[in-house]
């Protein structure tokens, strides 16, 4: 692997991303002076930090329980009106909400880049993102179609419809901080349902603009301003959503202990959730499969946006014939990834979200070396000088003995295990013995190999591809996973029926009672 520079490259100063967020932010209509706390209430604030340098960008005043109880009080009344709009009229907004998007599609991308470290080709994919889905969402908007159903009853209809459910709270996390917020309401709206949304407190920036361009479809369209609403806080703020009996359905992304925590709390109120946590995802490389795709995906996969997707590739499962080839390619691949500022067009891997991130991975590493791993790549902090508060963390790959127990556990951070195995059965085993269940590949040219895979007792996650990776999901398919990883379902395919509740409806067009079963009473 190339040595790393003493100095590393050019990174950019706090100064200079402070004012390109407030551009970013004023060209989507948000003054962001006018959202900054007075220093003498910092104590209530959330600062808004980004992980190019670790510095804070400015201080947001936080949602007061009190006002988050007052926005879901609004969006519950919003919803009286909103769930009698016909669906196509509420499609107009979300079609109006995409136009802006795509208006301000690189001020997004910057406030993506600059929050969370994205590159720049992968933050303007997080927002094409949201404007693919509400295209999705204008054409769902005509298509929230019912059922006729054969009764047993003469002159009876028997049919299923479809109706609005009620308040949705959207509670998403750091690593596509505008994409699955725009997965949920986007689909929630032309559902007839309201939003309120508690972004991750490492987000803040974007959630401001994608709000505040939300606001300005409303307002232009005539929908209700109650449609949505923001909440911008820690945990006491997505407490609010979790407990509140006026929010039918929480739709939560985040860890697994999140979701252990916001499952009974909602279940115990007799609420819906839609959970999207943990992802331990691997990818089977057979002896058939074509190595130069495989690694093409493989590294994607495993070290795109630094290892912090849901869907990053976690554990390569490897056909013993074919492992130490393609382990060497992968290795010399990495050694190949420009580290440094997301911004350059050069750099394909950007820093980690923060120090304690790295602090992380550094500890998995040991485990798995100390489990008997090898590490053959990967791990070290580069450019501290530079930026002692930021982590930027070269992508590690670490060939372990067998599945131990730090590699059945999600470390989000870009750390690639990888196994070995003799028989399609044993890498399925492998593949399938995590808690965690959302996102899987094979890489293979048998067919009966990909098929295998593909069947009931083949992978267990919700998500299972052939000679691609396992990142970059499309919007047309429900995203999503078994297990530890929630069950939830989001985005495209009949995704949409998680915020809506289903009647069933029977019609008598006749002058006689029948009864069903054939049961006689009167």
């Amino acid at each position: 692997m190339p040595a790393t520079p003493a100095a590393g490259p050019r990174l950019p100063d706090t100064a200079t991303l402070r004012a390109r967020a407030a551009t970013a932010l004023r060209r989507c209509g948000i003054d962001l002076e006018a959202h900054t706390a007075p220093p003498a209430h910092e104590g209530d604030t959330l600062p808004a930090r980004t992980p190019l340098t670790g510095g804070t960008l400015a201080h947001l005043p936080a949602t007061t329980p009190e006002q988050a109880d007052a926005a879901i009080a609004e969006a519950h009344r919003t919803f009286q009106e909103w769930r009698t709009v016909p669906a196509p009229r509420r499609g107009a907004l979300v079609k109006r909400l995409g136009e802006l998007l795509t208006a301000h599609r690189e001020e997004l991308a910057d406030l993506v880049t600059i929050e969370a470290g994205k590159i720049r080709s992968e933050a303007l994919g997080e927002v094409q993102e949201m404007i693919d889905i509400c295209d999705f969402a204008v054409g769902l908007s005509r298509q929230l179609y019912g059922r006729t159903i054969a009764g047993e009853r003469p002159g009876h209809r028997l049919s299923e419809s479809w109706h609005p459910l009620g308040v949705v709270g959207v509670i998403s996390a750091f690593n596509f901080p505008v994409a699955v917020w725009s997965w949920n309401t986007a689909v929630a709206l032309v559902c007839g349902d309201t939003v309120v949304w508690k972004p991750s407190e490492l987000t803040p920036l974007t959630a401001l603009a994608c709000d505040g361009l939300l606001a300005r479809a409303a307002a232009e369209v005539g929908a209700p301003a109650g449609v949505h609403r923001l909440l911008l806080g820690a945990r006491a703020c997505g407490e609010r959503l979790v407990d509140d009996p006026r929010v039918a359905l929480v739709s939560a992304t985040g860890s697994v202990r999140m979701g252990q925590l916001v499952a009974p709390r909602v279940a115990a109120r007799f609420g819906r959730c839609l959970l999207e946590l943990g992802g331990n995802n691997a990818a089977v490389v057979t002896p058939s499969a074509d190595l130069d795709l495989a690694v093409r995906g493989i590294v994607f996969s495993a070290a795109g946006t630094a290892g912090q997707r849901c869907t990053t590739l976690r554990r390569l499962i490897v056909h013993e014939d074919v492992a130490d080839g393609l382990v060497e390619r992968i290795v010399q691949a990495y050694g190949q990834l420009p580290l440094g500022d997301p911004f350059d067009a050069s750099t394909l891997v950007g820093p980690l979200i923060s120090t304690a991130a790295h602090t992380a991975m550094s500890d998995a590493l040991a485990a798995a070396q100390q489990a008997g791993g090898k590490l053959l790549t990967g791990g070290e902090r580069c450019y501290e000088a530079q930026a002692p508060d930021a982590a930027y963390v070269r992508p590690a790959i670490v060939r372990m003995p067998e599945q131990t127990e730090i590699v059945r556990t999600e470390t989000f951070a870009p750390v690639l295990y990888v196994l070995t195995y003799r028989t399609l059965d044993e890498a399925i085993a492998l593949h399938n013995g995590v808690p965690q269940g959302l996102s899987s590949s094979i890489f293979t040219r048998d067919q009966r190999e990909a098929e295998r895979f593909l069947a009931a007792d083949g992978s267990d996650c919700g998500i299972a591809n052939v000679n691609i990776g396992t990142s970059g999901a499309e919007i047309g398919g429900a995203f999503g996973g078994e297990k530890e990883t929630g069950g939830g379902r989001e985005s495209g395919s009949d995704a949409w029926r998680a915020y809506m509740r289903r009647a069933t409806n029977t019609v008598n067009y006749s002058a006689d009672l029948p009864l069903a079963q054939g049961v006689n009473f009167l």
